[in-house]
């Protein structure tokens, strides 16, 4: 489950048609499609990201010595399993 609500994705959403639309970046025959669709690509992001992160989380507690949450050691651990698990998952 995203760590975004369904109106918080809706609101993303909006942002970024109305942006596009704005610039005149796009142009939309059928807004309601391309919010949509809009919504389901932002969600599916964090879906992912989500995912991610419980990886990374896992990952950490599975070394062989316990890392604290918070220290220094956790924080580079997380963000180099991170960039790690991101690479993964651009492919």
């Amino acid at each position: 489950m995203s760590r975004l609500s369904e109106s918080r994705i809706s609101h993303i959403a909006h942002l970024i048609v109305d942006g596009l639309w704005k610039e005149d970046l796009a142009d939309f025959p059928n807004e309601a499609r391309a919010l949509a669709e809009t919504k389901s690509i932002v969600a599916e992001f964090f879906n992912v990201e989500d995912r991610v992160d419980e990886v990374v989380r896992q990952k950490i507690q599975s070394l062989s010595r316990p890392v604290p949450p918070g220290s220094r050691e956790w924080d580079i651990l997380y963000r180099k399993y991170l960039e790690e698990e991101l690479k993964k998952h651009k492919n």
